[in-house]
């Protein structure tokens, strides 16, 4: 497996990625684990971070685009891309 086929969480849900992303630093933390291999899952965990912030962004751009009417109840919501 190449090195940016282990980087690739792009299919990770919000939840498997903090989950994961939990389970690196608990390993990191222990400090049971060698250097070689720490630098791996350190990177492996600033891909899921980076990801998590990426689905954070979409899900807040999402709400933010919840139409309210003059009573403030919210309508329904537009699709994240406009159309």
């Amino acid at each position: 497996m190449s090195e940016g086929a282990k980087l690739d969480v792009s299919g990770y849900s919000f939840e498997k990625a903090v989950a994961e992303l939990e389970s690196i630093v608990a390993r990191l933390e222990r400090g049971d684990v060698a250097l070689d291999e720490s630098i791996a899952i350190y990177e492996r965990g600033e891909a899921l971070k980076k990801h998590c912030e990426t689905l954070l962004s979409a899900a807040e751009n999402r709400i933010e685009k919840i139409r309210l009417d003059r009573a403030g109840k919210p309508q329904g919501t537009e699709p994240l891309d406009g159309q």
